[in-house]
């Protein structure tokens, strides 16, 4: 079991920065892919971010790329998402997810946090 608990949301002006955490339990977290997601209202969840249990491999959506970067540090326990340039569009609840490889963790991941609400003002 993995347990997700993600922080660092807020409110920002448009072309602001913040750093999301997600503090995972277990001793098992190295072993996951990790990543994040958003759902802004009316809409669907997205894949946002993702990276690989060793770190080496990242993945972006398109709409945050080159803007967003995704990190881990396996020996807190803990996955980041620092976001620059943040436009209005990404405003949403940003969701920390785990998932035994990268297929299940952008189609269907093993465990959500209970998210961290992120809104970005023009």
């Amino acid at each position: 079991q993995v347990q997700l608990v993600e922080s660092g949301g807020g409110l920002v002006q448009a072309g602001g920065s913040l750093r999301l955490s997600c503090a995972a339990s277990g001793r098992t977290f190295s072993m996951y892919e990790m990543g994040w997601f958003r759902q802004a209202p009316g809409k669907e969840r997205e894949f946002v971010a993702g990276i690989s249990w060793t770190g080496s491999g990242t993945y972006y959506a398109d709409s945050v790329k080159g803007r967003f970067t995704i990190s881990r540090d396996n020996a807190k326990n803990t996955v980041y998402l620092h976001m620059t340039s943040l436009k209005p569009e990404d405003t949403a609840v940003y969701y920390c997810a785990a998932g035994t490889n990268m297929y299940q963790l952008r189609s269907n991941p093993n465990y959500w946090g209970q998210g961290t609400q992120v809104t970005v003002s023009s």
